[in-house]
């Protein structure tokens, strides 16, 4: 069997005031001199300031944020619907406006386009600063403990001593004649050779000239 749709008392309450307060706000608005579809416009702007106001006002609440501004746009749209709808109960002529209210519902609409961009276009939340690094405390030093001694280089052992050179000696033909060279130097200079002319005759290392000129002294 379909199920039976049942009336909500608060949803039809909700309809019923609505309705009525739509109504009012259009035969204050004729009156004031808004003909035609501006009439009808003026109710269905207030009723949507109104709406806006409360959802950003739940939006605001449930993030935890100040919502003053929320606040007052919706007591501003309360006010404008409550305004109306005591207005036409008898208390103003509506053949005869005064002027005051003529200047005020004229300037409504821009009063709800202000409203309603600051509502729209305000942020939701603000950007949270970083947190503040938490501090590390120091390692405390253990107590009863030292330290461990640093490892010691590894011992580099000694090169031993470099043995002597054995000493130099020349064979006995080659100082024989290298004492001919030497005679035959003494008869042309009248002194004797020395060891860096005896290495350049005989044609040997520089030590070899020397140890056959000290055989030669």
């Amino acid at each position: 069997m379909p199920r039976l749709v049942r009336p909500d008392a608060v949803l039809v309450q909700a309809v019923i005031a609505g309705a009525l307060s739509f109504a009012h706000l259009h035969d204050l608005a004729e009156a004031a001199g808004q003909t035609g579809w501006k009439a009808w416009a003026y109710p269905v702007s207030v009723d949507l300031l109104l709406v806006a106001a409360w959802h950003r006002l739940r939006t605001l609440r449930d993030a935890g944020e100040p919502s003053r501004s929320a606040w007052s746009w919706f007591a501003v749209a309360l006010a404008a619907s409550l305004g109306a709808n005591v207005a036409t109960a008898g208390l103003l002529d509506l053949g005869d406006v005064p002027d005051w209210l003529r200047i005020l519902v004229a300037g409504w609409p821009a009063l709800a386009f202000l409203g309603g961009t600051l509502l729209v276009h305000r942020p939701t939340s603000a950007t949270s600063p970083d947190p503040e690094p938490v501090p590390v405390p120091d390692p405390l030093p253990v107590v009863g403990r030292e330290p461990a001694p640093e490892p010691e280089a590894p011992a580099v052992p000694a090169l031993p001593a470099a043995a002597p050179a054995p000493p130099v000696t020349a064979p006995p033909a080659l100082v024989a004649h290298a004492q001919k060279i030497a005679a035959d130097h003494r008869a042309r200079t009248g002194s004797d050779i020395d060891a860096e002319t005896l290495r350049a005759r005989l044609g040997v290392p520089h030590p070899l000239a020397e140890a056959i000129a000290a055989q030669l002294a």
